[in-house]
């Protein structure tokens, strides 16, 4: 049991993806049928709690902002989001670019509306009744953008009238919410992924899904390389340092949090390998800790280069029009993800679903790809830090605040404790 609990939550996907494509194709449909019933148990309750989960992390996570060291925060919180968009931007156009070809077309529109496969759920668990009499209507408090607009009103309002009594309760909402994501959302992934892989192998689709993600994962790696060049050349050009040799100086923080998949853990490499870059002390306590939470390059272009794959698989509209607000939004979202195991992705389940009209395997399909790239996502986010900070040291000419000098300062404070309790970077 306790070599079990040792097994990562990468190691368990592997395996439940392997055992979906092994089992499908002689799975009894009686049998087949449990799987399917609980994965429509699971995907009702992730409708459920994904308003729940945008307004629990962006509005104490929008508050946390406006209670930070003046004009140098929001600074660095837009350089971060720019940074973000940035990468966005470059999954995007690269993947439109590389993907059109091989993926269009993929074939999986049809999994999860009950044909090709024979599974069938014995009670589906729904947001909506159509009429059917095994299905159990669980519908959302509220919307998913009703939420996403709640929670940045409620967020700059407590910003604004600086409520301890209404800010604690949000921060310790949250906690709830990381609490579900841990405990509930997380462990039950294995199983609704293999499900999702199960029905997938048993229509004959699986191998096509795979074979053709595998080159989605080299393009998302090679892509974060990439961005991480474009973040050094910039700020090696504003420092006027070289950006190849600071960006070597970070090796350290990349491969620590290639070891440890978290943004968090990774922090006193992260400050040490940055203040080896030129970033006086006070610039890098102030950046380096508040940059581990809100600065995810990396995961932006995992889930865009990955949604982007999906759409063309499934048939969607990838056209920039339609994909851009997603990235806007993704972005904000990015700040606001909590560091537990899928915690990204499944901050961001409430987008893929509103604005790219994802399905339940669609979802699935991204938590599976998100985590098993994941330790590479957290070493690009850590290492891109590092860049700001050398931006940030040029703007402020190496001198912050009293409030900014000391990382345990107001700003960072609640983010700090927080960041104790991450597992996974963002």
């Amino acid at each position: 049991m306790n070599v079990l609990k040792k097994i990562p939550l990468l190691g368990w996907i592997v395996v439940a993806i392997i055992l979906g494509i092994l089992l499908g194709p002689v799975m009894p449909v009686g049998l087949g049928s449990v799987f399917m019933t609980y994965n429509s148990i699971f995907s009702g309750f992730l409708s459920f709690i994904v308003p729940l989960i945008i307004l629990g992390l962006v509005m104490p996570a929008i508050a946390e902002l406006g209670k930070g060291a003046g004009k140098w925060l929001g600074v660095t919180a837009l350089i971060a989001y720019g940074s973000t968009i940035l990468a966005g931007l470059l999954a995007y156009f690269v993947s439109r670019w590389l993907f059109t070809a091989s993926l269009t077309g993929g074939g999986i529109a049809e999994i999860g509306e009950g044909e090709g496969s024979g599974f069938e759920p014995f009670v589906s668990l729904v947001s909506a009744a159509d009429g059917a009499a095994t299905e159990i209507v669980l519908e959302p408090i509220i919307g998913v953008m009703s939420a996403l607009v709640l929670a940045f009103v409620l967020g700059i309002g407590l910003t604004a009238f600086r409520s301890t009594v209404l800010f604690r309760g949000a921060v310790e909402f949250r906690t709830i919410i990381e609490m579900v994501i841990r405990r509930i959302i997380v462990p039950a992934l294995p199983l609704f992924i293999f499900g999702i892989f199960l029905d997938l192998s048993a229509s004959g689709s699986a191998i096509t899904v795979v074979t053709k993600f595998l080159l989605v994962a080299v393009v998302s790696f090679v892509l974060t390389l990439v961005m991480l060049l474009i973040q050094y050349t910039i700020a090696g050009s504003m420092s006027g340092r070289n950006p190849l040799k600071a960006l070597w100086g970070m090796r350290d923080a990349y491969f620590t949090a290639l070891g440890t998949s978290s943004s968090a853990a990774t922090i006193p490499v992260t400050l040490a390998s940055t203040k080896k870059n030129g970033v006086s002390d006070s610039v890098a306590g102030f950046v380096v800790p508040l940059c581990a939470t809100i600065h995810l390059s990396g995961s932006m272009v995992k889930i865009t280069c990955f949604s982007i794959a999906v759409l063309m698989l499934t048939g969607g509209d990838v056209s920039f029009g339609a994909y851009f607000p997603f990235i806007l939004m993704l972005g904000v979202m990015m700040i606001a993800a909590p560091g537990v195991p899928g915690g990204a992705i499944a901050a961001a389940a409430g987008l893929l679903v509103q604005m790219l009209h994802f399905g339940d395997v669609e979802v699935g399909l991204m938590f599976a790809a998100y985590i098993a790239l994941d330790s590479f996502g957290t070493a690009t986010n850590v290492t891109g830090d590092g860049a700001i900070a050398m931006i940030m040291n040029k703007l402020t000419h190496g001198k912050l605040g009293a409030q900014a000098q000391d990382p345990e300062a107001e700003h960072v404070e609640v983010l700090a404790g927080e960041n104790e309790q991450h597992n996974l970077a963002n």
